[in-house]
């Protein structure tokens, strides 16, 4: 998978965790005639799939709330749905009055009433516990009243710079609904809370990226605590695929003056790459940030809705100066376009500040870039940045982005044709928990670009399977700058392999989804067996 076509090869021969031969049966019995032999009785064999951008901290941490993803992830369908579970989760657990619920993954969009549930009618249900469900964007958050008020949220408090604190209609007063970084507190305490169940669920995630195939995974956004538990559990010997962090940016500078942290060099498996930069919000929760205002109503904006920058200009040029001074990678988040322009700008700004040139090798990647301009592709490729792409969205929000965005912004959604013409090194990824941990799904929503309602958005944007394949191993090894160890069958890199039970490249594109992982191979060792 290293080349525009696809080659195919008949045996592959591991030898001390790395790949010692890729050819023929004939040469590698020849060569290697002492070597075991495993016929795989015309399955298919890939490099082991490389996680672009998902968060592995996230998916451990939704063990421990109650899911509320609707179809096809879940089976909620209305509010009543999810204040039901909520109820029934403190009953069979025996939580007591004043502890914590969490929930996740609800979507508004998908829900029957169209619409965020309330606190009001959270507090029916559960008025002495404080509770928070997280969107299943991850920007955006329902709290109860117990829980706004623990959080010190009232009718007094300002919506923070960058947030929003959704109120009741004709007054002041929250409605529970906390967006962008009015959400932040509310995840941060999630996430403290969570902390203590992180080993009990570490292994159980491991296993569940394992049996999809991926043998490098990504928590896109860490805290600095759990830097260091993801490093302990490493060095206690307990990683069996390989993970890569990110680092916060609220703790660049702290992170870049540790000395227990040393950038994009691997520990017993586990490495910080580099750092996240959350720059704007969600398209299908409406606070993606974009130059023309989105077409339905945004709850809490009266008049050009374009979304929230997270983060002002000045703050997003000092973070670019601040990592490119110490060559840090950077991974920023940015759905919108506008969002992208304050990308590009402080890109600029740094390497003129700076005196560095523009297309120095640094591997900047624009995550998402759901709603990139055909004009800002051409500026990556001439600044020598990255999109990582995320299809999924064209499946799980397409139609809600044709009648919020409008059907010529949609079907430009995630453009990997057009990413990959201009010579980019496009990847695709989950986001989980946004979406499942799956790039077989992944796959097949850049080849298929179908949604909801059966509807293709964008056409001319539909990759092929090997494009859409390539991204994920092979596009992604050269994005964490591992593609001289992983990412394609080749001589003298790491034996990370994924068996499937059908080939993607020549089974019907609308079944590619349905294809099965039966082996995860790390470094030779079977990590996962179905």
């Amino acid at each position: 998978m290293s080349g525009n076509e696809p080659a195919f090869a008949k045996a592959v021969v591991e030898l001390n965790g790395e790949i010692a031969f890729v050819g023929s049966l004939e040469e590698a019995k020849a060569k290697f005639s002492n070597a075991k032999k495993i016929d795989l009785q015309g399955k298919t064999l890939l490099p082991g799939f490389i996680d672009p951008h998902s968060h592995f901290g996230m998916v451990s941490n939704s063990m421990g709330q109650v899911d509320l993803n609707p179809e096809p992830v879940g089976t909620v369908t209305n509010i009543s749905d999810i204040t039901k579970r909520m109820k029934a989760y403190k009953l069979d657990n025996n939580i007591p009055n004043g502890e914590w619920i969490f929930g996740w993954g609800y979507d508004n969009g998908e829900l029957a009433e169209k619409r965020h549930p309330t606190k009001m009618e959270i507090d029916a249900v559960l008025p002495n516990n404080p509770v928070y469900l997280q969107h299943t964007s991850g920007h955006m958050g329902v709290a109860n009243s117990m829980a706004l008020k623990m959080m010190n949220v009232t009718s007094e408090t300002p919506n923070p710079t960058g947030g929003n604190i959704a109120r009741i209609p004709n007054s002041k007063e929250p409605n529970g609904l906390v967006q962008e970084t009015a959400m932040y507190p509310f995840v941060g305490n999630m996430l403290q809370i969570l902390a203590q169940d992180q080993t009990k669920y570490f292994d159980a995630t491991q296993e569940y990226y394992a049996s999809n195939g991926i043998t490098t995974a990504q928590d896109g956004m860490t805290d600095r605590n759990t830097i260091h538990f993801f490093q302990s559990q490493a060095d206690a010997g307990k990683l069996k695929i390989d993970l890569i962090a990110l680092g916060g940016n609220n703790d660049l500078k702290t992170n870049l003056k540790d000395s227990l942290i040393n950038f994009k060099t691997y520990k017993n498996r586990f490495k910080v790459q580099g750092t996240k930069i959350v720059a704007d919000g969600s398209p299908q929760g409406k606070t993606a940030y974009f130059t023309e205002p989105f077409k339905t109503v945004v709850p809490g904006c009266s008049h050009d809705c374009r979304g929230l920058p997270s983060l002002s200009k000045e703050t997003l040029n000092n973070l670019f100066v601040t990592a490119y001074t110490e060559d840090n990678q950077l991974f920023i988040h940015s759905n919108g376009d506008a969002t992208i322009d304050m990308v590009i700008a402080a890109h600029e700004y740094a390497c003129d500040k700076l005196g560095q040139p523009l297309d120095k090798d640094r591997r900047t990647i624009v995550i998402h870039s759901q709603f990139v301009r055909p004009e800002q592709l051409k500026t990556f490729k001439k600044h020598n940045m990255e999109p990582s792409f995320f299809t999924n969205h064209a499946y799980f929000w397409g139609d809600v982005h044709v009648e919020n965005l409008g059907k010529e912004r949609a079907d430009f959604l995630s453009p990997m044709v057009s990413a990959e013409r201009l010579g980019l090194k496009p990847t695709n990824h989950s986001d989980a928990t946004v979406t499942p941990v799956s790039p077989l799904f992944t796959v097949w929503s850049a080849v298929n670009r179908v949604s909801r309602s059966g509807a293709v958005i964008g056409e001319s944007e539909k990759t092929t399977p090997y494009q859409a394949l390539k991204a994920i191993p092979t596009n992604a090894a050269y994005e964490f700058f591992e593609e001289d160890s992983k990412g394609s069958l080749e001589v003298g890199k790491l034996a990370d392999f994924v068996i499937l039970d059908k080939n993607p490249l020549s089974i019907d594109p609308m079944k590619i989804k349905n294809i099965q992982v039966l082996e995860t191979i790390k470094e030779g060792k079977t990590v996962f067996k179905d």
